[in-house]
């Protein structure tokens, strides 16, 4: 499955893109680079991949406006994008979410972080989504059966209530994606229920409660996301 996969790398440091390469090409993925906005633009038109990984502080012109200005080629609706950024660096993950960003990689980047978050957004895909239909997932050491409705961890079966189970399902639905608090309250309570803003972070509060704390991601102002 790996060679139907195209990723578009972006950075202005030839040693971030020649690592970043040389990681994901070892997977089979076939790689295309560039080292400015314009550039990327440019590529990702012709290219059309799958995924973007595109670093944030870039010089003329910021991974937040290449982001929007890819967003603009409707050939390129389905690319994931994914931001590179330093942990030092100040921006807002809102901007980022609203310029059309679906998650972010933090440097200095792993190499078993990458391949795992590239994964990750690979079973995001709508093209894979298909091959990806199973009902029993496994995280470590945490298992959601959602045909029996079952969640164990180590062993031990835990007691979700229905919202809590059904909030659980959407966020493992697409490990890695950071699901706005809009969105969850669309699919979980759906648009004809009233709840109160602070509903979300009620059930977020006791699904780590059961499941641990590590599982679930904050993103403040945006929403939260399922990591592994």
């Amino acid at each position: 499955m790996n060679n139907d996969i195209k990723i578009l790398i972006v950075d202005d440091e030839e040693d971030i893109l020649e690592f970043v390469s040389y990681n994901l090409s070892k997977e089979g993925y076939e790689i295309r680079t560039a080292n400015n906005g314009k550039e990327a633009i440019k590529i990702a038109g012709e290219f059309l991949p799958e995924i973007i990984i595109l670093d944030i502080m870039m010089p003329n012109m910021d991974g937040i406006e290449v982001c929007t200005h890819l967003r603009e080629n409707k050939d390129l609706i389905n690319t994931l994008i994914v931001f590179l950024t330093a942990r030092n660096e100040s921006f807002t993950q809102v901007s980022a979410f609203e310029s059309g960003g679906d998650d972010f990689i933090t440097k200095p980047v792993k190499p078993n972080v990458l391949k795992s978050r590239v994964k990750a957004l690979i079973r995001r895909h709508y093209k894979f989504q298909n091959q990806n239909q199973d009902k029993v997932l496994k995280f470590d050491d945490l298992m959601i059966d959602q045909e029996e409705f079952r969640v164990v961890l180590k062993d031990e079966e835990i007691n979700l209530a229905k919202k809590e189970f059904d909030l659980l399902s959407l966020l493992v639905s697409k490990p890695g994606k950071v699901f706005k608090r809009e969105e969850i309250l669309s699919q979980v309570w759906g648009k004809e229920v009233i709840v109160g803003d602070r509903t979300i972070d009620v059930h977020i509060r006791k699904l780590r409660e059961k499941i641990g704390s590590d599982f679930i991601q904050t993103y403040k102002g945006v929403g939260y996301k399922f990591r592994y």
